[in-house]
């Protein structure tokens, strides 16, 4: 859809970035660049999800990581979401705030603090899971499940890749 002169956001992103079919860039920079554009689509929609409830999509990727991970340092998160130490510490106090994440000191090391999801934290993600998974299969609607699979395949062999030391 064209709104005033403003070319529909994947026209635009296509031509901004010269990225799409019969693009000139070498083929890793394509894919980077294509990459690239994907995931701020997808954190822009899944925050324009969260927003109402003054949460962010890297707030969610914290807890999902806090979960996944048990109960991990500060240190540890940051590493699990390729960010900062100060970073994460912002959004660990944010999340604290919302009574989402608790901290507390670990027992074989009183200066380390450790991080664990909460029963609000829960209880508040139980009840928005079905929508937002309905958001995101939307969001992949054009893909077969075999082509959502090759999808994560060739993406997970990036990321390997780019996590090696």
């Amino acid at each position: 859809m064209l709104v005033g002169n403003i070319l529909p956001m994947s026209s635009r992103s296509k031509k901004l970035f010269g990225i799409g079919a019969g693009s000139e860039l070498a083929p890793s920079v394509r894919a980077f660049r294509t990459t690239l554009v994907l995931a701020q689509k997808l954190r822009y929609e899944m925050d324009e999800r969260l927003r109402a409830d003054g949460l962010t999509t890297q707030q969610a990727a914290l807890i999902t990581a806090v979960k996944a991970m048990g109960k991990p340092s500060l240190a540890e998160a940051a590493a699990a979401l390729g960010s900062t130490h100060q970073n994460v510490a912002q959004i660990v106090a944010a999340l604290q705030r919302k009574e989402l994440l608790a901290v507390e000191p670990d027992p074989a090391d009183k200066r380390r603090k450790l991080l664990s999801a909460t029963n609000h934290s829960s209880a508040y993600w139980r009840e928005r899971d079905a929508g937002d998974v309905a958001a995101i299969d939307d969001w992949f609607a054009d893909l077969s499940p075999a082509e959502l699979e090759t999808f994560c395949e060739l993406a997970e062999r990036v990321i390997e890749r780019v996590g090696r030391d």
